[in-house]
């Protein structure tokens, strides 16, 4: 069952912004590590960010840090994603997660899908030169 519901997706030409949003059930944003994944086809997933709902740190691989922000409003049960200074290579299919384990923050470094056990559908962003 789906349990996370992405939007915010959408074409815009590089140097362009976007802000996707992920709306999880309470039980599942609550005290959970959040994250976001990219894909293209034919492609791993790839995890870019992460935001632990517990004390909202934030966590970026490379080739997005300082162009992207996570975020989110408990109150909602919200994650956003920020993105700013988009790329063509920012093209993917974007998805939400979070973590199977409840209670702990995000381990260090790239996220991994594997420890991620609930997922939205996706939303797509695609960015032209």
């Amino acid at each position: 069952a789906q349990h996370l519901v992405e939007s915010g997706g959408g074409s815009v030409q590089a140097g362009g912004s976007l802000t996707l949003s992920c709306v999880a059930p309470e039980f599942i944003y609550n005290g959970r590590c959040m994250g976001w994944f990219r894909q293209t086809p034919g492609k791993q997933r790839e995890g870019v960010a992460t935001f632990y709902t517990g004390d909202r740190s934030t966590q970026y691989v490379d080739s997005v840090r300082g162009r992207f922000t996570a975020s989110g409003t408990n109150a909602k049960s919200t994650m956003y994603l920020q993105m700013n200074n988009l790329k063509p290579d920012d093209t993917a299919m974007y998805y939400c997660a979070a973590t199977r384990v409840y209670g702990y923050a995000c381990s260090p470094g790239e996220p991994q899908s594997s420890d991620f056990g609930y997922w939205g559908q996706g939303t797509q962003v695609t960015v032209s030169s």
